[in-house]
Formats: C-alpha cells, structure tokens, sequence
C-alpha cells in the first residue's frame, strides 16, 4: 500500500507563474539580433522547457553562451513587468502549507532569478526549498533535481507529487519515482502534456486539492494537518 501524499514539488515556469510572454520575448529579442526576420513566436515554443544552454546550443554552440546572455539581461530587465501568477496558484499554495504539505519548487531557472519570479508573486514565503538550474549537474527529466528536493524536505519518493507544464516534468517525476501532474493551461496545450500520460491533469490548480484529499481517502485516512 503506497503512503499518503504529503510533499508537493513544482515547476516554476509556465506552472505556478506566467512567464510564459516574459520567456517568448526575451527569445525573440536574443534571436533577432543574431538572425533578424528569422523567428517567430511559434518557432520558439519549443524552446519553452528546456535550458537556455539546450535551447540556444540547437541553434548555434559556437555562440551559445552569449546568447545567454544576451537573453538573461533583456529578460532581468523586463521581469517585474512581465510576470503574473496564474489564476488560483496563490491561494491553493496557501491552503497546502496551511494544511501542513512540504512545499518545493524544482526549476530549470537559476536560483536567483527563481527567486525574483516567487518573490513578485508572493509565493516565496510558502516554499521551504527551491531548487535551480544551479544546485544540480543534471536537470529534469533527469530525476536528480527531485531526489535533491525530496532530501532537503526528508521526504520519500511515494509520498510526492511532481506538478508540471512541460514533458521535463512528467518523465522527471515517473524517473524519480513520484506521482505526477500535469497542467492544462500549458501553454503547448492539454493534448500535449496528456501525451506524457501524468497521473493526473489539473485543470486550474485548486484542483490539487480535490486530487490529494481523494488519494488520502484511497488510503482511508485524512489531510495532513
């Protein structure tokens, strides 16, 4: 008999906060000035997900590192601007700690610029470990990130939920051994992270806690508290 859901670990990006523009953006920006005319909004979504490092390699390695650059200064600038949190995220977020979760977000951001999003949304004080792109040698779906946040939190894999936007965290969770959601408002769509097959898909996210009072009455017991 599998234990009770008791730690929540999350995707940042496209998940808990909208940076969905934010992101697209500072792409459109690096990559019009290295290849002007050339991209447009739809040639860039598939770089939603992925590092910068992935992203910017595919098209040119030689000169991937300065595009990141390039992208991480525009996109700095232009944060507080352009980042919102999406509908319902605060206020689930709140009634999940209030009810006693371990809460983690595990991003492929940098921890500092992780931060910076938390913190304009108000999250960041509901958080008791945020994991980046820095704290690990591999990131999702490699399962190292979540084993790293699960550590911190001195929780075990059957006892998390991974919840996620992007294919990376999906099949990051099932490699680490953790039940897993997918959200709908993803911005490559429902059909597209139902693909992955996640346990569960939310439709917004006070819907976590329709899905976690459900698995704690499977096991004939209640909410943490």
């Amino acid at each position: 008999m599998s234990k009770k859901i008791n730690t929540l670990l999350f995707d940042l990006d496209g998940t808990l906060i909208d940076t969905n523009d934010l992101i697209i953006t500072s792409y459109l920006h690096t990559l019009e000035q290295y290849y002007p005319g050339k991209y447009k909004r739809e040639d860039v979504l598939p770089f939603m997900g992925p590092t910068l490092h992935e992203a910017f390699s595919s098209i040119d390695p030689d000169r991937a590192e300065e595009m990141i650059q390039v992208y991480r200064t525009f996109n700095i600038a232009n944060h507080d601007a352009l980042v919102k949190e999406f509908p319902g995220v605060l206020e689930t977020i709140q009634t999940l700690k209030d009810k006693g979760y371990k809460l983690a977000v595990v991003t492929t951001k940098k921890y500092d610029v992780a931060l910076m999003g938390l913190r304009l949304t108000g999250l960041e004080p509901y958080f008791d470990v945020v994991i980046g792109f820095d704290h690990v040698k591999k990131v999702k779906p490699d399962p190292e990130p979540i084993f790293l946040a699960l550590e911190k939190l001195n929780s075990k894999p059957e006892e998390a939920m991974m919840v996620g936007d992007n294919f990376h965290d999906i099949l990051g969770g099932k490699n680490a051994g953790v039940k897993t959601a997918g959200v709908a408002w993803s911005i490559k769509g429902r059909e597209y992270i139902e693909t992955y097959q996640p346990d569960y898909i939310l439709e917004q996210m006070p819907d976590l806690l329709k899905i976690l009072e459900g698995e704690a009455n499977e096991e004939n017991d209640t909410l943490p508290r």
